[in-house]
């Protein structure tokens, strides 16, 4: 029998629009859907919010492992650049952090503003090493079209794209497929079109062909959780968010 091969899902989605809360969510569902399966949480966001959405704490990040083997190397130690890629592969693991049902890991963000070039291109090592220790792996992309232009995530197989009702959200999506279906080879795409202010507003939203996985409302209680820095596992079982992910996820993973 053919080994079923790793769902690796990408949330993407202009900045504002409810993305980390929504990948967060996902990563709930399956751990109370799979309780046998290995998940991995990815913050690829340099807002670094997943951790808390998931309630985790981080101590390393990919890029803190990155900069202390750059240094190693700048410090005058004679190991050859394989050997230092060796270590940077091997050392990824120490920032994998194992809690009940699911692991985790933050990509971090350079001190310094500006391009994360070196940061997404170890990003896409990162996804390329660990992915096949897991059955499902979840990020939580930067904001934007950056990581999916750089061909940071080709090889995601799942891409969900995260909208509001606004025009400037729609356009972001709109884009960022334009882009993947250039520069990616993905096997399913959707979209949820999140905190709306009333349901009424959906008919409005135009997202080209791009599938319409489920429509989520503006939610007061999930606001309070994300003032309050709570995790979204102790969200109700029948608050919009939990809901609306659940529909989505029985659409895209078919």
């Amino acid at each position: 029998m053919e080994e079923k091969k790793t769902v690796i899902l990408a949330v993407a989605g202009k900045g504002g629009v409810g993305k980390t809360s929504i990948a967060a969510t996902i990563v709930r569902l399956l751990v109370e859907g799979y309780p046998d399966k290995r998940i991995l949480a990815i913050d690829a966001d340099p807002a670094v919010g997943l951790s808390t959405a998931l309630g985790i704490d981080v101590e390393t990040t990919v890029d803190d492992i990155r900069k202390a083997v750059v240094a190693t190397a700048e410090g005058g130690d004679t190991k050859n650049a394989v050997e230092l890629l060796g270590e940077a592969r091997y050392r990824i693991f120490d920032a994998l952090v194992e809690t009940d049902g699911f692991s985790f890991i933050a990509i971090g963000r350079p001190e310094t503003a500006g391009c994360y070039c070196k940061i997404n291109s170890y990003l896409k090592e990162v996804i390329s090493i660990l992915s096949e220790n897991f059955d499902y792996v979840i990020i939580d992309g930067e904001a934007g079209i950056e990581q999916i232009n750089r061909r940071v995530m080709e090889k995601v197989t799942h891409l969900l794209l995260i909208t509001d009702s606004s025009k400037k959200g729609t356009q972001v999506i709109k884009t960022i497929r334009q882009v993947a279906d250039e520069l990616m080879m993905y096997e399913q795409i959707g979209m949820i079109a999140n905190r709306l202010p009333s349901m009424a507003v959906k008919e409005l939203i135009d997202t080209g062909d791009i599938p319409a996985l489920a429509y989520i409302p503006s939610d007061l209680s999930l606001a309070e959780f994300d003032l309050k820095g709570e995790n979204v596992f102790y969200l109700p079982e029948d608050a919009a968010i939990v809901q609306g992910v659940k529909e989505a996820l029985e659409k895209l993973l078919l």
